[in-house]
């Protein structure tokens, strides 16, 4: 989140001269068993005119809208002797109290029963809270800091984690809006284990991994253990730690397998949803969520864009940058678990033919640009719409659009200037992350100039790849780490029909993409198939075995309903067009030396031995 300020701010004097101005929150949860909390909140020095008081309908790390003030009820204002107050609700995330004194309580019941990232979440195990979901604000007063008291009295065994800072009296602070909205907090009986790390000016920071889930301490531990050896591999990248706001960073982890499974970055902590009966025996599974949450703390909470400075609580925020904010970070998720010895090479080569594939082949990044990709994120980014969309032909992901540019800049930089990504990372960051000023994408131009001291190539390669539509010659970049691209399945038919439904023994097209020769033969989503080649199809499997007996080139009559009518197309089959990433030394090629060292230079570990 936006930098906040500075650490005099927490001065004593500093302190004081806030607290008449603090807005103070009360939790309790006297029906946590029926997923409720009852949430009081009090404004003191209350402007005259009319109060308006709000629910969030965005959140910190989502781009799209979250409509929270759905899940408030009962809500009240007092003045300050008690007396009822009127409250019109001019919205339904938006009360205004017209008539009011200088103080203003307001209560509430909040409903939570979504255990993800974003959501709120309260039962008799815990009480686990994205803040923006959780807490109403009143506007025109950001720069007011918070206090929250926790009461959960019945709950003996539960304590609090959070980014928040400890106060006396079991209060937690927030200096201002934007740091409180910032600060997920998870209630619970948890386990925890932490280490400490030192920064490169000599000042020590703990790290903790705190669980709620059915593990044992042992696991615990060994699983700190395994996230280690991720931090090291993050530090070796940007070549020193951020500076955690209280010299603390929080992985924040919920699993059970009932949950909404997610990840949420934050500036000083990561709110990690997994959907696993426990940690033990999936330990593996659950690390890409937790490498991608914390590269964010260098990449997003302090390198971060412009256009989400400051963060607007009140709708859905816009930026052009996701494709290196949320794609960089992708990608580097991968890669650093590589280096890190906790995922093979073979997965992570995997995963790269999943990125390759998805831009070389998607009509989503054939025909739209990173940057609109991600413009795109206010509508994808977990958003909810009923009618159908598009989305299959107009949109690839930027997590997987950002992480493909990635990739290919990373292989580029270091084939063309003998430096890496890696490289590029550093500048961004000492240029705009460590200080803390927002980039434009201009700014990531200039940069990617002075690092290679060649403006020709960081206009060419913005222009052509970043705000246009054109691809990397991925097959020669990767053939460098002895990595052969090719055909998945050569001389094999494809139709491209994508998803079939079966239902009662009709088969239903899913939408079908562009570029296809299901969409070119005019088949659409919710078409029934009845035939192909004359031949009924009443199963998937049927309509697998008539394309595995044809040949790209032959010509098949398609069968189907529309809107109750039987209709015909001709359909035109063309090869498979499916790509696999394979080791040059499993397809009978020499791994060279040079491609050796290129690929071990790129998947090995970088933490310098001590």
């Amino acid at each position: 989140m936006k930098k906040f300020l500075g650490a005099a701010v927490f001065g004593l004097l500093s302190f004081q001269a806030f607290a008449q101005n603090e807005i103070s929150y009360t939790v309790s949860f006297p029906n946590v068993i029926h997923h409720e909390a009852e949430i009081s909140m009090v404004v003191p020095n209350v402007p005259a005119g009319t109060l308006k008081v709000r629910m969030s309908r965005s959140s910190p790390g989502r781009y799209a809208t979250h409509e929270f003030g759905k899940n408030v009820y009962h809500l009240k204002a007092f003045d300050a002797s008690g007396k009822q107050l009127i409250i019109k609700q001019t919205a339904g995330d938006v009360y205004e109290i017209p008539n009011h004194g200088s103080s203003v309580k307001v209560n509430y019941t909040l409903f939570g029963n979504w255990i993800d990232g974003t959501y709120a979440g309260f039962d008799e195990t815990h009480a686990h809270m994205n803040i923006p979901a959780t807490f109403a604000f009143p506007l025109g007063m950001d720069n007011r800091p918070r206090l929250v008291k926790f009461n959960y009295a019945e709950k003996q065994d539960w304590k609090v984690a959070t980014q928040l800072k400890p106060m006396a009296n079991g209060t937690y602070f927030a200096p201002n809006l934007q740091y409180f909205m910032d600060s997920p907090t998870e209630i619970a009986n948890y386990k925890t284990a932490s280490w400490q790390v030192k920064n490169t000016d000599g000042k020590v920071q703990t790290i903790h991994l705190i669980t709620h889930s059915n593990d044992d301490q042992k696991t615990v531990d060994n699983y700190a253990e395994m996230l280690k050896k991720m931090v090291d591999e993050h530090f070796a990248v940007w070549g020193e730690f951020p500076t955690y706001d209280y010299g603390n960073y929080y992985f924040l982890d919920d699993v059970y397998p009932e949950n909404a499974g997610d990840g949420m970055e934050h500036r000083n902590s990561t709110s990690i949803v997994q959907r696993t009966p426990k940690i033990a025996g999936y330990e593996s599974n659950l690390l890409g969520t937790f490498s991608h949450e914390y590269f964010h703390s260098w990449n997003v909470e302090r390198l971060r864009p412009k256009t989400l400075e400051p963060f607007n609580f009140e709708h859905a925020n816009m930026s052009d940058e996701l494709w290196l904010a949320e794609g960089f970070t992708q990608y580097y998720g991968n890669l650093l678990l590589t280096r890190a010895g906790l995922k093979t090479t073979d997965i992570a080569i995997q995963t790269f033919n999943g990125l390759v594939s998805a831009v070389l082949l998607s009509p989503g990044a054939k025909n739209f640009s990173p940057i609109e990709a991600s413009r795109y994120a206010v509508f994808a980014d977990a958003g909810v719409a009923i009618d159908q969309t598009n989305k299959g032909n107009i949109f690839t992901s930027y997590y997987t659009y950002g992480a493909a540019t990635a990739l290919a800049l990373d292989l580029r930089l270091r084939t063309e200037f003998k430096l890496s990504l890696d490289d590029y990372m550093r500048a961004l960051w000492k240029a705009y992350g460590k200080p803390e000023i927002a980039y434009t994408v201009p700014d990531l131009e200039k940069t990617l100039a002075a690092l290679t001291k060649d403006p020709a190539f960081a206009a060419g390669f913005f222009k052509n790849y970043i705000y246009g539509t054109e691809k990397n010659d991925y097959a020669k970049l990767l053939l460098n780490a002895g990595l052969v691209l090719r055909k998945a399945n050569p001389g094999k038919a494809f139709a491209g029909f994508g998803k079939i439904n079966n239902l009662d023994g009709k088969l239903i097209l899913g939408q079908t993409l562009m570029g296809t020769p299901a969409y070119e033969a005019g088949l659409d989503v919710d078409n029934v198939l009845l035939a192909i080649a004359d031949v009924t199809v009443k199963d998937v499997a049927a309509v697998t075995a008539i394309s595995d007996t044809h040949k790209p080139g032959d010509v098949l009559k398609v069968t189907y309903l529309y809107r109750g009518a039987q209709k015909t197309a001709q359909l035109t089959l063309i090869e498979d067009p499916a790509l696999e990433l394979v080791p040059i030394e499993k397809t009978g090629g020499d791994l060279t030396p040079a491609m050796q060292t290129f690929r071990d230079k790129w998947l090995t570990s970088q933490v310098k031995s001590k």
